[in-house]
């Protein structure tokens, strides 16, 4: 026995639906794909979240290692992608790095997720 389906021409005008606001363009795409690509992974969200929750938004790589488990090469490598996409920098004090919360870093997601 064969069943048929019902087929919707998709090809009329009658089917597209009025933009309310202008779309993102692909290099904003690509842009927000990369930022948002430094936030998809847990050990960078706690990072991020540490860093935001010492004083002045700021923490030495010495005080993450233990709170994340990680050995201090993997959490270096963990902070330099999050300063890579912008939302921290780097300084370095003797022979450690700290590392600060950049203001607004995160307004620009927090700004995109909003709109959609």
């Amino acid at each position: 026995m064969t069943t048929l389906l019902d087929v919707t021409d998709i090809s009329t005008a009658s089917c597209r639906t009025p933009l309310v606001r202008e779309p993102i363009t692909s290099e904003e795409a690509e842009s927000l794909a990369l930022t948002m690509k430094a936030l998809a992974d847990p050990t960078r969200l706690r990072l991020l979240s540490i860093v935001a929750a010492s004083e002045n938004s700021e923490a030495c790589v010495c005080d993450l290692v233990e709170p994340i488990g990680l050995s201090q090469p993997t959490i270096s490598h963990h902070l330099k992608v999050l300063t890579s996409a912008g939302f921290l920098t780097r300084r370095k004090r003797a022979t450690w790095a700290y590392f600060t919360l950049v203001p607004g870093a995160l307004d620009r997601v927090s700004q995109f997720l909003s709109t959609t």
